[in-house]
């Protein structure tokens, strides 16, 4: 079968309304499938390409000291459509860049519909897309229809696509005080890919550990929707939760002392312990071990730094528990986001596992080039690591880690960009500057920042 110079896109959010854009843009024709308002969801309200469901922005705008402020600005200089249409309708919000949204996505349904190379197909593309499709982006977000989240399981298996998060907070390592803290896993086990030393551990003593229990218990929780509402399972029971079960229960869980020797005092042993492990490939992000919750965000943060070391901690990402349907994307996801199950198909948005509106859109944006590159006979690099967008693409193809701690359970969960997500760089101190405060955090960001902007030229 001769090969199609059509890209069938599937979904019209923000990643699938970029996609699209993209691939329209470098000449080539675009099918986008839309199934609203012939089959509505949970979520949306009207039949508009990238209705923004929950909030109206698009958060911190600061390119300089940012991560989605450089993610924007990535964006802009890749032409994007999303980006150009939320500066059109921007709205008053101080450093953020918020929206309009009934005007944004109204922006946004114009343009598409206006581009010659662009056909709107409302309809439900029913299971898997149709052999003939070989060039397809699938980008159906945290909602995506039964029927193809079903076919989807099909090609990748049972556990390749989940249907809720179940999130534990990840912290910057570089917060973590290490003067309290200490590396060691417990009972010293060495795995395939461990040294004996492979979690963080916080110690607590009696008092502070019923000083954090009682704030647990006290703590608001989220309220979610109806079609929100996911089961507890019994290995990813909210923190709150267990504390609710008896005041002990997580010293038995989570928060277990036993095999972990505090080097700096041997003899006295911990009331309890909190446990961070690595979540990334870079050894920049650190997730709390068992600390998924449903505590609101803000109180979050405030509990979190009761712990002893992460006095100071600043998250990559808060932790959670939500309805949500996203892949297991590094392991079936290649590095130019095809399913390794079958190749005619990528993903693109907030299924591949990332978080936020910009986010899901960014991997539209570099999901529609590499398509159109495929559809004109060319292969395209994806954006280099030290950008944003390559940092989010290496964080949901590769910079995930898992080793013989999760005893074979998927741990990949949706996030945010941040600058945890980016290759170190190296910040000289000026000879003879003092630095004060934050002043090496601002530094290093602006050094991020700044090498990310050069190196996003060539590929945009």
């Amino acid at each position: 079968m001769a090969k199609s110079d059509i890209i069938h896109i599937i979904g019209g959010g923000l990643a699938g309304s970029e996609a699209a854009w993209q691939a329209a843009e470098a000449g080539v024709k675009v099918v986008l499938h839309e199934m609203r308002p012939v089959r509505g969801t949970d979520a949306h309200q009207t039949d508009g390409l990238a209705e923004l469901v929950c909030s109206n922005s698009f958060r911190s705008d600061d390119k300089d000291q940012n991560a989605v402020g450089l993610l924007h600005e990535e964006m802009r200089r890749c032409g994007s459509l999303i980006m150009r249409m939320a500066d059109a309708n921007a709205l008053p919000a101080g450093g953020a860049l918020a929206v309009d949204r009934d005007a944004f996505s109204a922006a946004v349904t114009a343009a598409i519909e206006g581009h010659a190379n662009i056909t709107i197909d409302r309809a439900e593309v029913e299971g898997l897309p149709p052999a003939e499709w070989d060039n397809v982006i699938i980008a159906t977000g945290p909602l995506t229809s039964p029927a193809l989240a079903a076919g989807i399981q099909s090609l990748t298996g049972e556990d390749a696509l989940a249907f809720f998060d179940a999130i534990a907070p990840i912290v910057h390592k570089d917060s973590v005080d290490m003067d309290i803290v200490w590396a060691q896993s417990r009972y010293d086990k060495v795995g395939p890919s461990g040294n004996g030393a492979d979690y963080l551990n916080c110690p607590m003593d009696q008092d502070q550990y019923n000083a954090f229990v009682d704030a647990l218990l006290g703590a608001d929780l989220h309220e979610f929707k109806d079609w929100e509402k996911v089961p507890y399972f019994d290995g990813c029971l909210p923190i709150e939760v267990m504390a609710e079960r008896g005041r002990e229960t997580l010293r038995h869980g989570p928060m277990k002392p036993v095999g972990l020797t505090n080097p700096r005092n041997p003899t006295v042993k911990a009331y309890a312990i909190v446990q961070l492990r690595q979540d990334n490939a870079l050894g920049t992000l650190w997730n709390m071990v068992g600390f998924q919750t449903k505590m609101r965000y803000g109180i979050q943060a405030e509990i979190f730094r009761m712990i002893p070391g992460l006095q100071n901690a600043q998250f990559a990402r808060l932790g959670g528990l939500h309805r949500n349907t996203f892949l297991n994307s590094p392991k079936v996801l290649g590095p130019d986001l095809k399913l390794k199950a079958d190749p005619r198909i990528r993903f693109a948005g907030q299924v591949t596992g990332v978080e936020g509106y910009v986010e899901s859109a960014s991997i539209g944006l570099v999901a529609g080039r590499l398509a159109a590159a495929e559809a004109r006979g060319e292969v395209m690099a994806t954006p280099p690591v030290t950008t944003a967008l390559g940092a989010l693409i290496g964080h949901i193809t590769g910079g995930h880690i898992e080793g013989e701690a999760y005893s074979g359970a998927r741990s990949f969960q949706p996030m945010n960009v941040n600058f945890g997500l980016f290759p170190e760089v190296k910040v000289v101190k000026p000879e003879g500057v003092k630095w004060k405060g934050n002043d090496k955090v601002i530094a290093k960001r602006r050094a991020i920042t700044g090498r990310a902007l050069v190196d996003i030229g060539d590929w945009a």
